[in-house]
């Protein structure tokens, strides 16, 4: 028994390793990212929600159209004397029971009923615009998340490199003092080196668990074992796709998702109005009743049974109510002019938006730009350090300089291969934010 119990606790134990070690392994591709993204965000689910709300808006303003229909029925039991002729009284105890439905159809309430039904659809449209326009924000945060990523990796590799030629630097360094061809202070300076280089290793690999984490928790799942597929980036090509910002300001214009929206809220504004006014007209509605009563008293033995008597006693009732506003303590008089003010306001929105919408993207063009700019400089920079660094190399390998200036021709080429790292990370980018005002997948 056991022998038994151990083999099966062992083999759990193997599953669990092996379920743990296949999450481990699995890499998030950026496509996986977004889509995760979007499918877990709260703002989307709360914004779905919303969607779910104005859905049961519209069925109710539907129903605004179709008569209310209602049923009722009393019973009620009374006893005590009652004076049946003057000065002669008797205990009586009655049973009275009566039924009844009627039914209530607005036939005209100053369009009312019709501008909600558009109103509720018009919020519908708009609310689901406005969960366009979060999934966009919550793509494009992934996606410069995830580019944070793969430039922290580049950076991380980029000072795992420096740091093993240090270390073969040190190495040289050593077979020359040692054969008498330079002094031990080179061997010294080769360490402090090396130790800076570790350092900048240390700073690379926290910076890239960093950019991890943040991707983690903006996809909200444990961090614990998280990885991302590393892209494989070739270098941006340097030049911008717009050589003129009008034609990203003309599509955002007419097809970003804030526009639409500010648009419906304009209309939504504009029905509010109409609604306030409904409360100048007229109303008219047309009922209809029909029900029966029963009546019981001890005092009477020959009264005809319940359903004869519910027979017998049955109604119809037709009724026709014109109610006409003559005067509501201003009340529709200020609903009207509150729904006009919201209106200018809308429209005011519409035009913030816009303002805010052209700022944005000509901050983000000129944003390209720039970082254009500095990727080509970044290159010409890196280029020229390469070659002057291999050229101290040569005249330190022959006598002709020494190690603390050939350090210092190695910094500025680490300094330039990480300048070209940033340049070229931060064009990419800046080139993604203006794909995604123009509508284009920000994933590819």
């Amino acid at each position: 028994m056991r022998k038994t119990t151990k083999i099966i606790f062992t083999t759990v134990c193997a599953l669990g390793i092996s379920v743990a070690a296949l999450a481990q392994e699995k890499k998030w591709t950026l496509q996986e990212s977004v889509n995760h993204a979007l499918e877990n965000n709260i703002s989307v689910k709360q914004a779905s929600n919303t969607l779910l709300t104005n859905e049961q808006d519209i069925i109710a303003a539907k129903g605004r159209f179709l008569p209310t229909v209602s049923a009722n029925a009393s019973h009620s039991l009374s006893t005590g004397n009652i004076e049946l002729f003057q000065g002669q009284f008797a205990n009586r105890t009655s049973n009275s029971t009566s039924l009844g439905v009627n039914v209530n159809e607005t036939v005209f309430n100053g369009f009312r009923n019709t501008n909600l039904y558009k109103q509720s659809q018009l919020s519908l449209e708009a609310n689901q615009l406005e969960l366009d326009r979060i999934k966009d924000d919550i793509s494009l945060n992934v996606v410069n998340a995830y580019l944070n990523i793969l430039f922290n990796v580049e950076n991380l590799e980029t000072a795992k490199a420096q740091y093993e030629f240090s270390k073969k630097q040190l190495q040289r360094v050593n077979e020359l003092v040692d054969a008498g061809a330079q002094p031990r202070a080179d061997v010294y300076d080769a360490q402090a080196t090396l130790s800076r280089d570790l350092q900048s290793v240390t700073v690379a690999e926290n910076n890239y668990e960093l950019s991890l984490l943040t991707l983690s928790q903006l996809l909200q799942v444990p961090f614990n074992g998280f990885a991302v597929e590393e892209i494989d980036l070739d270098d941006p090509s340097a030049e911008l796709m717009y050589n003129d910002v009008t034609p990203v300001l003309n599509y955002a214009l007419a097809n970003r998702s804030e526009i639409k929206v500010a648009e419906k809220n304009i209309e939504i504004s504009e029905l509010g109005t109409e609604i306030s006014k409904a409360g100048f007209y007229p109303s008219v509605s047309l009922g209809y009743g029909f029900g029966s009563n029963v009546f019981y008293s001890n005092l009477d033995q020959n009264e005809d049974p319940f359903f004869q008597q519910l027979n017998d006693q049955k109604s119809h009732r037709f009724s026709l109510n014109v109610n006409i506003p003559i005067f509501s303590q201003f009340q529709n008089k200020t609903a009207v002019a509150k729904s006009r003010i919201q209106e200018e306001n809308a429209k005011l929105g519409l035009e913030q938006t816009k303002l805010n919408l052209e700022s944005n993207i000509q901050r983000a063009f000129t944003d390209a730009r720039s970082a254009l700019r500095a990727y080509e400089a970044a290159k010409v920079s890196l280029e020229s350090q390469e070659l002057a660094f291999n050229n101290a190399q040569e005249r330190y390998n022959i006598g002709a300089m020494n190690g603390f200036d050939l350090e210092q021709s190695r910094l500025r080429l680490v300094n330039a291969e990480s300048s070209l790292i940033n340049a070229k990370y931060d064009f990419i980018f800046k080139t993604k934010v203006l794909d995604f005002y123009l509508g284009k997948p920000i994933t590819e």
